[in-house]
C-alpha cells in the first residue's frame, strides 16, 4: 500500500495545517504537542494521527484558544473540544468537513468521504455544500499540489468523488423533472480543456431548473457543434473557460464559434476564470460573459 500516504514530513504538516514548520517544532519542544517518529536512518516523520491532531489544534486556535491552554489537554480531549464547537458553529462544521475530506483524500478513503458528505447533506442543500465546502477544498488541494504535498493521484481521487456526487444529483433531477420548455442547454468545454467540475456544476443548475440539456463534456471541437444548431430549434450553448488551451483570446474563440456553427444568432454563454477580465463589448452580440454562478442562476429563472 505504498500509494497510500500515511506518513508525513514536517513540510507536509506545514502545508496541510497552515502552520509554519518552525512553529510546529517550537510546539514540540515547549509543549510536547506532537511526538515525531524516526526512520531507521533517523529521519523525522509524522503519522495520520499527528496530522489529525494538528488540524484540530489549528481549528481551536482559530476559535480563540491559546496554544498554551490547548497543549494542557490530551489528544482525545482536544478532539472533544473541537466537537463541542462544531455543535454550536455551522462554519466550524464546514471546516471540520474540509479537514475530513483532506484526510480521506490522503488515505484514499472512500468510506470517510461518503460518511462526511452524508453528514453534511443532513444539514445543507447540495448547492451550499458545493460553494462552502467543495470549492474551498479544491482551492486548498490546488495549493497542496503546487507545494508537492500531494501527487496527482490524490487530486484525481477526490475530484472524481465530487464529480460522482454532482452526477447523482443531476440524474435525480432529470428523472423527476419533465421540461415543458423548448430550450435545450448544450454544455461543452473547448478543445484541450479537461477541467470539467465547473461545467458539471452548471449542468446541475440547469437540471435543477428543469431544463433539457445535452452534456458533451471535455475537449470539444466547435465545428462539431454545427449539427446541434441545425438539429435543435432552441439551443443555448454553455462553456466554462479555465485555461487558455488553444492560444487565442476569448473574443476570438467566440468569433470562431460563430464561424464553425455558421450562425451569429445562437446564444453562447461563457463562464470561468478566463472571462473575468474580459469586456462584454468585445464579444459578438450572441455571446454573453457570465461572471458569477448567481448571474447564471438568474439567466435560468
Amino acid at each position: 500500500m505504498d500509494a497510500v500516504k500515511s506518513t508525513f514530513s514536517i513540510k507536509d504538516l506545514e502545508c496541510f495545517g497552515g502552520v509554519k514548520a518552525h512553529t510546529i517544532r517550537m510546539w514540540e519542544r515547549r509543549y510536547n504537542l506532537l511526538e515525531p517518529k524516526r526512520t531507521d536512518t533517523n529521519i523525522r516523520y509524522y503519522d495520520l494521527a499527528d496530522l489529525q491532531k494538528l488540524l484540530n489544534v489549528t481549528f481551536l486556535l482559530q476559535h480563540d484558544y491559546k496554544i498554551s491552554k490547548v497543549a494542557e489537554h490530551s489528544t482525545e480531549e482536544i478532539a472533544q473540544l473541537v466537537q463541542e464547537i462544531l455543535k454550536k458553529n455551522r462554519l466550524g462544521s464546514n471546516y471540520h468537513a474540509i479537514s475530513s475530506f483532506k484526510i480521506a483524500m490522503m488515505n484514499f478513503d472512500h468510506h470517510l468521504f461518503t460518511k462526511t458528505f452524508n453528514t453534511l447533506s443532513e444539514k445543507m442543500e447540495f448547492r451550499k455544500i458545493f460553494f462552502q465546502v467543495f470549492i474551498p477544498l479544491l482551492e486548498e488541494i490546488g495549493l497542496l499540489w503546487q507545494s508537492n504535498a500531494i501527487n496527482p493521484a490524490h487530486e484525481h481521487f477526490i475530484s472524481n468523488l465530487i464529480r460522482q456526487k454532482m452526477q447523482v444529483k443531476i440524474e435525480s433531477y432529470s428523472a423527476n423533472n419533465k421540461s415543458t420548455s423548448s430550450k435545450t442547454f448544450v454544455l461543452f468545454l473547448p478543445e484541450n480543456e479537461i477541467h470539467d467540475l465547473g461545467l458539471i456544476f452548471l449542468n446541475y443548475e440547469v437540471a435543477a431548473k428543469g431544463f433539457k440539456y445535452i452534456y458533451l463534456g471535455q475537449s470539444i471541437q466547435t465545428e462539431s457543434l454545427k449539427y446541434l444548431v441545425s438539429a435543435l430549434p432552441d439551443a443555448h450553448f454553455v462553456s466554462y473557460m479555465t485555461i487558455n488551451s488553444n492560444g487565442i483570446s476569448i473574443a476570438e474563440f467566440a468569433r470562431q464559434f460563430n464561424r464553425d456553427v455558421e450562425s451569429d444568432k445562437v446564444p453562447l454563454y461563457l463562464l470561468g476564470r478566463l472571462i473575468h477580465e474580459e469586456n462584454q463589448a468585445d464579444m459578438p452580440s450572441n455571446v454573453k460573459l457570465i461572471k458569477t454562478i448567481e448571474a447564471f442562476q438568474t439567466l435560468l429563472n
